[in-house]
């Protein structure tokens, strides 16, 4: 089975081991055979993205990584499920891994090879332009305006006047200057444009994006190989994503859920070997919780990371909870030989099997005692205004508007979307509580720090809405009313539904960047639909 690389080699490819042309952009390990090439019983080996990584700049002590990403429809070969036709980045799900570190400079061109897009003249909160895509790059603390990380951008395909007079392929540049104190971790990027996100995200169209430095230099971690474990949730019809045309026009489509681009792939583990496993939730619809087991024993994943940020000392669990867009750093050391499997709870096939086999690691190798500081926490007493606390409630009213979707995914709360009539049914209102590109519903100070409380009404523990707040983490204080202690940084907070539902509070500070960007649920699908908020960070 392939061997991940070890993380000091990862370290010296980013630092100028990978050449920064396209053409060099070699994959750490080779692609798995198409399943025809297989026999029935055959394992599918594990596969690794291919790695860009940024470069010295000559002359200057700048570094950057400078790519063209390719967007259209390609005909991918999914180990263990077959051929798709689908939107991808460069032809691969997912799509390349990006390597930085701070200081660094991020320079994506994007072309856009797809379709032109049908006439869309209704409303914004309706699936519409599939064929445009933007870039957003999911928890980093980055510039929200201009060029950079812009949701409000969009990267359209040509007309199909331009097709016929033969006009070039667009091209659209995203330049990213990665700040020198960024947090070192696990992020991943992906398409946000309103209205196309959810069709895209479970086509395939994603990728891992990494913030290299001071917890890559843990002995015991740098010595461990650094494993990037994508999961991707694939909604597939006839080898295809459906259109998005209805309510559940894709939520009715079974999920293919894929690790790095193959179904159950297969990594080799030695007992007492140590691996550091980059789990990335870029799924659209599901939460995944996950058990790493065998039979009936459980294979303990040590967790020093969340969502980008280095925990203050290493969590050992026997299950966790990822939701949409979540990440989650975790160190495994091989047990007992046997075949151990990573599952989540409800999905019937594995999300990937482990074989711990091969000679012993002696001794086996350690786990660290101590990391370094991931992000200071922040202090309640710094609260700009303890009696103006945010609030938003993500609701649904229920086949309230025409079909095809007759559901309004609403964000509620302290600053909802007025109504279109204040006088009337707020349940069936048009607006209230739907997202609104011309208005804004959060105005946020530079330098202030804010309590937020987020809550879901939803009664069926199946149903997840996710939070997620771009630009700035948000430090989680209270879950369902109890004190976390240690709090924890997140990017994106899974909230699922319940009699009551879930409950968080959290603190954010709102730091270093100005502009306009969002705050809206992660189940994409009512992103797409409206359950999204306008945020405006300001001096």
């Amino acid at each position: 089975m392939l061997k991940a690389i070890p993380a000091a080699a990862v370290l010296a490819a980013s630092s100028g081991g990978l050449l920064a042309g396209r053409s060099a952009a070699a994959p750490v390990a080779p692609s798995a055979p198409p399943p025809s090439a297989l026999p029935p019983s055959a394992p599918v080996e594990f596969p690794q993205p291919v790695v860009w990584a940024a470069q010295p700049v000559p002359g200057s002590s700048a570094r950057v990584l400078e790519q063209t990403l390719d967007v259209r429809f390609t005909d991918v070969e999914v180990p263990g499920c077959g051929q798709v036709t689908t939107r991808t980045y460069d032809g691969t799900i997912p799509g390349p891994t990006l390597r930085v570190r701070g200081g660094d400079t991020l320079r994506l061109t994007q072309v856009n090879g797809l379709p032109p897009n049908p006439e869309h003249t209704g409303d914004h909160n309706r699936p519409h332009d599939f064929n445009s895509f933007n870039l957003h790059t999911h928890g980093l603390h980055v510039s929200p305006s201009g060029d950079a990380d812009n949701v409000h951008r969009s990267f359209a395909p040509r007309t199909a006047a331009e097709v016929t007079a033969g006009a070039p392929e667009p091209c659209y540049v995203t330049t990213i200057d990665i700040p020198a104190d960024h947090p070192a971790g696990t992020f991943w990027y992906h398409p946000h444009l309103h209205g196309a996100t959810s069709a895209q995200i479970v086509g395939g169209m994603a990728g891992v994006l990494v913030v290299g430095g001071d917890v890559d230099e843990v002995p015991e971690i740098a010595a461990a190989a650094d494993v990037v474990v994508c999961v991707n949730e694939l909604r597939l019809k006839d080898g295809r994503v459906p259109d998005f045309t209805s309510g559940g026009a894709l939520a009715a489509v079974p999920a293919t859920y894929t690790v790095n681009g193959a179904v159950n792939p297969t990594l080799t583990l030695r007992p007492g070997e140590v691996q550091r496993w980059r789990l990335v939730a870029a799924t659209a619809f599901g939460a995944l919780e996950l058990h790493l087991t065998c039979d009936e024993s459980i294979m303990t994943l040590h967790q020093i990371a969340q969502d980008g940020v280095t925990f203050p000392a290493v969590v050992a669990s026997d299950a966790l909870t990822l939701a949409m867009g979540n990440r989650a750093d975790v160190l495994v050391r091989g047990c007992e030989p046997g075949t151990y499997r990573l599952r989540a709870a409800g999905v019937p096939v594995p999300l990937m099997t482990v074989e711990v086999a091969g000679p012993p690691v002696e001794p086996p190798m350690a786990l660290p005692t101590a990391l370094p500081p991931g992000k200071p926490f922040l202090d309640e007493r710094d609260v700009a205004d303890p009696d103006a606390a945010r609030e938003v409630v993500f609701h649904v009213d229920p086949g309230v508007f025409a079909a095809p979707f007759p559901n309004a995914f609403r964000c509620l709360g302290t600053h909802p979307t007025p109504a279109a009539d204040p006088t009337g049914d707020p349940a069936r209102d048009p607006a209230h509580g739907l997202f609104d590109p011309r208005y804004v519903n959060h105005t946020l100070k530079l330098g202030t720090v804010e309590r937020w409380t987020v809550r879901t009404d939803e009664t069926n523990p199946a149903f997840n809405h996710p939070f997620h707040l771009h630009t700035n983490h948000v430090l989680v204080t209270h879950r369902n009313g109890t004190r976390l202690d240690p709090p924890v940084w997140h990017d994106t907070v899974g909230l699922a539904g319940g009699e009551p539902g879930d409950r968080v509070t959290f603190l954010v500070r709102y730091d270093d960047f100005t502009g306009r960007t969002v705050a809206h649920c992660h189940q994409l699908q009512h992103e797409d639909l409206g359950m999204m908020q306008i945020v405006d960070y300001v001096e």
